[in-house]
């Protein structure tokens, strides 16, 4: 699955890992290696080192990123594929092409 399907804001079902069955929004999205935090899940314990700031180090709980295939897109509340559907059309002259996200179950345009 490419990572181009899924975007920031999206509503996200994991479908594989510890939080397997969970769903959250999409915060960040790394195109070039197929990965995306979601908010909330595959949380990680980092231990930050003493600073300037904080005088004594810190344990801080983070999302971590997630491979793209391992969640899938939610449509009206169901996890669904996404397809794509491309347009031609004629704008000033010019025959421009549009591409559209289509999710798969139901066939209706998401953006």
């Amino acid at each position: 699955m490419s990572s181009s399907k899924i975007k920031k804001g999206d509503r996200v079902e994991i479908i594989a890992g510890k939080d397997k069955g969970k769903s959250g929004k999409v915060l960040e999205v790394d195109k070039k290696k197929s990965r995306l935090i979601v908010e909330g899940r595959n949380m990680v314990t980092k231990h930050k080192k003493p600073s300037k700031n904080k005088q004594s180090g810190e344990i801080v709980k983070m999302e971590n990123y997630i491979h793209a295939s391992n969640v899938m897109y939610v449509h009206k509340g169901k996890p669904t594929r996404i397809g794509f559907t491309v347009e031609k059309r004629e704008v000033d002259g010019k025959i421009v092409t549009i591409k559209h996200r289509v999710a798969k179950s139901t066939g209706e345009q998401i953006d």
